[in-house]
């Protein structure tokens, strides 16, 4: 791992970003081999947690990053999840206005989407991710072993962003995780030649990006109405299904997509009803971030494997998703 760092990075100050559960499980080794490979090494360890990943969070990395000393030539190093991935993206973003970053995923989530894109930020009282940057990190670094840690539901959670890239552009993908008969290394590489290809294009979601938001209009307001004891992953997985639902009914959608979603989260015991009504989904949604101006745009599952974007008004999502 070091030495895949000091490819993109000699030695230099380095502050690790993690939370307290990864940080029990991998921080002291990954600090080690840091500082036996030359760099100069603190930590920002914060509480495992969505209620974590605020403005307070990445102000308090920044200050641990002055107490370090750190220069625009030195470095963040986020290992964790995707809240870790997220909150020192943003904090990395802001730090002496942008240093470098380095990612290294310790969830399925996280290495097949979060990691990599440059998306980074925080919540605030509005909603999810309402705060943030485009910043890329200038490696990731990821290791499958330790998913091994992992609870049943964080690596669940993996699933449903794995088949999402499925629905959008890969039948063959979208079936071989919903039979289970994928392997883990491939599934990673397949989902992240598929994210690439798309971030290439269209790095600051103006277009084509916009397919990976498949499932996560509906998926944040899921988060937030639940109070966030619905995990994204899962959130995302109830997301797709929802869509394709009313996709099916307003025949947008080939018939059957749905079933093959609910089929597939319920063989990975992910929720598949919502305990929201479609108005509470909707008034939650007024605040997403891909609104623009009175529309917004959603991600239609044409077949499995193939969707597009359909921009409406946003007074009529409540009626679009109640078609389900």
């Amino acid at each position: 791992m070091a030495n895949e760092i000091t490819e993109v990075k000699s030695p230099c100050k380095a502050v690790i970003i993690s939370d307290d559960n990864v940080w029990a499980l991998y921080g002291d080794k990954v600090k080690r081999l840091l500082a036996e490979a030359g760099f100069e090494v603190g930590e920002f360890v914060f509480k495992n947690g969505e209620e974590s990943k605020n403005m307070e969070t990445a102000l308090s990395i920044t200050e641990c990053c002055f107490e370090n000393q750190l220069t625009r030539s030195d470095l963040m190093i986020a290992l964790g999840g995707g809240i870790v991935g997220d909150i020192c993206g943003f904090a990395s973003s802001i730090y002496l206005r942008g240093i470098d970053f380095i990612q290294i995923p310790t969830t399925l989530l996280s290495a097949i989407d979060s990691s990599v894109g440059g998306k980074t930020g925080v919540n605030c009282s509005y909603g999810k991710n309402l705060i943030g940057a485009f910043h890329q990190p200038v490696k990731v670094i990821c290791d499958p072993d330790t998913f091994n840690t992992l609870p049943c539901d964080i690596y669940t959670a993996g699933i449903c962003e794995a088949l999402k890239y499925g629905v959008i552009c890969d039948k063959k993908l979208f079936d071989s995780i919903a039979n289970k008969s994928c392997d883990i290394e491939g599934l990673i590489h397949r989902c992240l030649e598929i994210k690439a290809k798309i971030v290439e294009k269209d790095e600051f979601d103006h277009g084509e990006r916009q397919l990976l938001n498949f499932g996560h209009t509906l998926a944040h307001s899921i988060e937030a109405l639940s109070n966030f004891e619905i995990s994204h992953g899962h959130a995302v997985g109830l997301g797709m299904l929802l869509m394709a639902r009313a996709c099916e009914s307003k025949g947008l959608c080939e018939k059957g997509v749905s079933t093959s979603i609910n089929d597939a989260l319920v063989s990975y015991s992910v929720i598949n009803e919502s305990r929201f009504t479609e108005k509470d989904l909707a008034l939650t949604a007024l605040n997403d971030k891909k609104r623009k101006g009175d529309s917004i745009t959603l991600v239609i599952p044409e077949y499995i494997g193939k969707c597009s974007l359909h921009k409406i008004k946003i007074n009529e999502l409540e009626n679009f998703i109640t078609a389900g």
